[in-house]
Formats: C-alpha cells, structure tokens, sequence
C-alpha cells in the first residue's frame, strides 16, 4: 500500500483535495478530525492538567486554549508533546485497517506534515496550494479569524514556496473543483507505480 501524506498551509485547500481523494475511494485519515476527537475524550484530562480551565464537561475548549497557547511557543510545545503521541496511535490504527482492507492507496491529511517530519512518515507528499490572495481571502471570511491570528497560524507553518519546492506532487486549488478532481485522478494512477519509501 502507498501511503500520500496531502498537507497544504491554512486556506489552500486542502479539506476540500482530502474530500475528492475520499470520493475516488481512497481511504483518508483526517489529523484535524482525530484531534477533534481526541480533544472531546483521551486528551481532555491531560490537557486540564497541563492549561487549567481550557475544558468544560470533559471536552477541550478549543477556543480557550487556542487563545492561551497561539502566542506561546512554549506552551505550544507542550500542548504538542501531549496531543502527537496520541495522534500517532490513532494514524497507525487507520493504516492497519486500510492495508488489511486492500486499499492500494490510502491518504493522511496532516496540516503540519512537514513542520512535524511526516514526511518520512509516507511514500509521497501531496501538496495543495493556491495564490496568496485566495489563502487570505478564504481565511479572512471564516468564523472568528482575524489578521493577527492568521499572521500566528502562518509564522508557525513552512512558506507554501518551500513545502512547494519539497511535494512530490502539487495540487493548485485556484480555479475551482474540475481540475482538482484531475490532479487527484492523475496522482492515483501515479502513485500505483511509486516505491515505498516511508520510515
């Protein structure tokens, strides 16, 4: 089984590549998805030890503790060193399941693939990118988002220009579904003859 790692910095696209991917077949483990879950069970103890108050009824207050550790390095690396073990296990469990369904093909949609070294961790990167311009407009329009937030989110991520330079594939998001639905059935017929080369 080839494992594709799909990142993509904020606003890029990358939810919707990840859909279109799962739409073909493919099984997909969504990172953000399993720290939702992870957040409302295993990790919430955890996390009120280390962030009092930044939970409620057993579940993680994202935006408590998003607004206690966005600015924080510190306590940034520490929130990491709790909820990455975690994730690991949950990301193994998914590659089990897919290589003993048969999947020839499985994708992990991890935003901080490169920022984490989970690229050592799959056969071939897959990154969605779109103009500057779009990034911010897409991002600028969601739910509680404002420059100085974004501007936090992007210090912490690798410029698109380098995670560009260092994919294996490279999907561009600006103009609409059809051709992203075409990347993405040229990088399955692709990755059949890929090697494995993953850790």
């Amino acid at each position: 089984m080839i494992v594709l790692g799909l990142t993509g910095s904020i606003g890029m696209g990358k939810s919707t590549t990840a859909k279109l991917f799962a739409e073909a077949g493919v099984p997909v483990y969504d990172a953000d998805a399993t720290v939702h879950k992870i957040y409302e069970g295993e990790a919430a103890p955890l996390i009120e030890a280390a962030f009092p108050g930044t939970t409620a009824s057993g579940k993680v207050d994202r935006q408590k503790l998003s607004s206690r550790v966005v600015h924080d390095p510190a306590a940034m690396k520490q929130l990491e060193t709790i909820v990455h073990p975690l994730l690991r296990s949950h990301h193994k469990a998914f590659l089990d399941d897919a290589e003993r369904s048969g999947a020839p093909v499985a994708v992990v949609d991890v935003p901080l693939l490169y920022e984490t070294g989970g690229e050592t961790r799959v056969d071939a990167v897959v990154v969605v990118t779109t103009s500057p311009e779009i990034q911010r407009e897409r991002i600028l329009a969601r739910p509680n988002m404002d420059a100085a937030k974004l501007d936090a989110i992007l210090a912490r991520q690798l410029p698109d220009a380098e995670k560009r330079k260092r994919a294996d594939f490279v999907v561009d998001t600006s103009h609409g579904l059809d051709p992203v639905r075409a990347s993405v059935r040229d990088i399955l017929a692709a990755a059949a003859t890929l090697p494995q080369r993953r850790a």
